[in-house]
């Protein structure tokens, strides 16, 4: 196949344009200015208000610790195993990449697991 522009383009070289001469003083001025602008050093600095937790979604205070770790354990089993049927349908890194998270979610299981075998209601 035939290409028309030559790979680089033959182009000359680029044209002296004396309208782009900067003086170091105007420079200075539009650096401080934008600065001043974006940053503005000799603002007061006001605080940051304190993150407030979000309201979608909450958690009853009044849960007890073993319903709690009942829901991790079904939340933590349920997508370890839709993580490895997505594996089973992968090939190559993505899937030794889901195998890793899928390990990974296993060993969180068995730690709530041990946490829910060693729990004393009370």
């Amino acid at each position: 196949m035939f290409k028309v522009t030559p790979n680089p383009p033959h182009t000359g070289p680029v044209p002296y344009d004396a309208s782009f001469d900067l003086d170091p003083k105007k420079l200075k001025a539009s650096a401080d200015r934008a600065l001043k602008f974006y940053l503005n050093p000799g603002a007061t600095k006001t605080q940051i208000p304190p993150r407030k937790s979000g309201t979608f979604l909450t958690i009853d205070a009044a849960v007890d610790e073993e319903t709690l770790l009942v829901e991790v354990h079904e939340s933590v089993s349920s997508v370890r195993k839709m993580l490895i049927d997505l594996a089973e349908m992968e090939d190559g890194t993505r899937r030794h990449t889901m195998l890793v998270l899928h390990r990974s979610l296993l060993i969180g299981e068995l730690a709530v697991n041990r946490l829910l075998d060693n729990h004393k209601p009370g």
